[in-house]
């Protein structure tokens, strides 16, 4: 009968990072359970060396800082203490820890600090790329429009070579510019297809080429800054770098209170203050050459005094979450979150409102820690290179940095320029085509108008000149009629008039008869 050695037995120190090691509810049994990058690690540990473990969090703080009197608390003192057995969990290897732990080779080596910010939303207007050039700029292009089509008529007018005062020049019918066409010739100069023909004197056509030219670069700046001002300015983070984040005041930022990130900034701060002093001690007290260290300025940039001043007015957050919370509120992009670039990647990769600002610095690798001397030194260094061999490590990595779950995000970079920006100029047309329509419909009212007028004073003109002819046929008897004797008068179409009685004079005169 074969005896099979009893499994091994680990309890193995975790601490809560996304996405390393979280919980959620189990859809089978509907309890909460622990998942993460780090616990699939372990799942793959166990198997390879065939052990049991359990999950233990830190009775006291995350990963582990040391207090005044050098105890340490965390993952790293439960190691020291020997309450655990091992530490999974992304732990930086720092030289302090070093020197009451062991780590093993680094499973995770993307490790760094990062700046995350959310992209702002941007007001959309249909008519967006009106607000290219400014209302003055607008209204000193309709001022020159307006002085240029007044001018052209002003030429053409009085000036003796234009063809409206010389029209035995030319041999053709000319254009005529009237008020109405000098202003039509002004407005469509703007156009590609031009203004059509020009004016005939030399002084007018001075003015339009002058006015042409006008016309040309207007065009052309406002092609140009169209084009920058709808693309150019979407692509562009207001903060490109820690350095620039850490000299403007309008983007507050802020890390998790007490974490290392926190406490890299203290470090690097004090860092700064004794390369000062160093340097001030070096300028002034110098006892070899002094004049090698008279300078002007300071070599060395304060910048993260800077920062730390930055973070201190925002106020340090409780936990990852809640800064991440507050750079999604912010909808105008003016607040930045500093914290673990990794942590920071997960997140960008579920959220389309979020983007990576500059580069990932202060770079430093994820390791698994041991207790001193411990005998899983050597056996979790191979069992982590052979699952580095079989790629397990990059499908983990693959799993919970996959960036498929963005596939849905509305990237403007990519997508080009929206309708929203645009949209004004198909209103505009469309507006065009229905005043077309409106002008159309005045004009034929207007004709129909003008065309009723014209028949009804037609109809009274031949009415008037019937009756002038009727009365201007009047048939008279001779004057060789006997005085006093009455007769009716013949009109022709068979008027009759309102003469009752009528007396012929031997003169020839008509008197009415009582």
């Amino acid at each position: 009968m074969d005896l099979k050695p009893p499994k091994a037995f680990y309890r193995i120190g975790i601490a809560f990072s996304m996405p390393w090691i979280y919980q959620e509810v189990d859809s089978q049994t509907g309890e909460m359970q622990w998942t993460g990058y780090c616990v699939e690690l372990i799942q793959h540990l166990s198997r390879r060396l065939n052990f049991d473990y359990e999950l233990v969090l830190p009775q006291k703080g995350s990963f582990g800082k040391k207090d005044a009197s050098g105890k340490w608390d965390g993952l790293v003192g439960d190691l020291m203490r020997g309450d655990t057995d091992m530490a999974v969990a992304p732990m930086v290897i720092r030289a302090d820890r070093e020197e009451v732990i062991d780590y093993i080779p680094p499973f995770f080596t993307q490790s760094g600090i990062s700046i995350v910010m959310r992209k702002p939303v941007k007001e959309t207007s249909l008519f967006k790329f009106m607000t290219v050039l400014k209302l003055e700029v607008w209204g000193s292009i309709g001022a020159v429009l307006i002085c240029t089509a007044l001018m052209m008529w002003f030429l053409d007018k009085y000036s003796p070579f234009s063809a409206t005062n010389k029209p035995d020049v030319y041999n053709y019918n000319c254009r005529e510019f009237s008020l109405k066409e000098c202003f039509w010739f002004a407005l469509t100069s703007f156009t590609p297809q031009g203004g059509g023909e020009p004016p005939k004197s030399l002084s007018s056509r001075v003015l339009v080429t002058s006015y042409w030219l006008f016309a040309v670069l207007m065009l052309a700046t406002f092609t140009a800054n169209l084009a920058a001002f709808l693309t150019v300015s979407r692509m562009q983070a207001p903060v490109q770098s820690l350095e620039q984040l850490a000299q403007q005041t309008r983007i507050n930022y802020t890390v998790v209170n007490n974490s290392d990130i926190h406490e890299y900034f203290l470090n690097m701060k004090y860092a700064e203050d004794t390369i000062h002093r160093m340097w001030k001690e070096l300028a002034l007290n110098a006892s070899i050459d002094e004049t090698l260290y008279r300078v002007w300025d300071y070599p060395v940039r304060e910048q993260y005094y800077s920062i730390l001043l930055g973070i201190n007015k925002a106020q340090p957050v409780a936990n990852a979450s809640e800064g991440f919370r507050i750079v999604n509120e912010r909808l105008d992009g003016d607040f930045a979150f500093i914290h673990d670039s990794s942590e920071i990647k997960y997140e960008i990769s579920r959220n389309c409102n979020f983007t990576e600002v500059g580069e990932v610095f202060a770079e430093k690798p994820y390791a698994i820690a041991v207790q001193q001397g411990s005998h899983l030194t050597d056996l979790l260094s191979k069992t982590v290179v052979d699952l580095t061999v079989d790629r397990v490590i990059a499908e983990l990595h693959a799993k919970y940095w996959n960036n498929s779950a963005r596939g849905n995000c509305d990237d403007d970079d990519s997508e080009g320029i929206s309708l929203e920006s645009l949209g004004g100029v198909f209103i505009g047309t469309v507006f065009g085509l229905l005043l077309g329509l409106f002008v159309m419909g005045g004009e034929v009212f207007l004709l129909k108008r003008e065309s009723t007028k014209v028949k009804i004073l037609s109809n009274l003109k031949e009415n008037s000149i019937v009756k002038k002819e009727q009365i201007q046929k009047i048939v008279v008897y001779p004057d060789t009629v006997t005085i006093g004797t009455t007769f009716k008068p013949v009109f022709e179409n068979n008027l009759t008039p309102k003469l009752s009685r009528l007396s012929i004079q031997s003169r020839g005169r008509l008197s009415q008869v009582d």
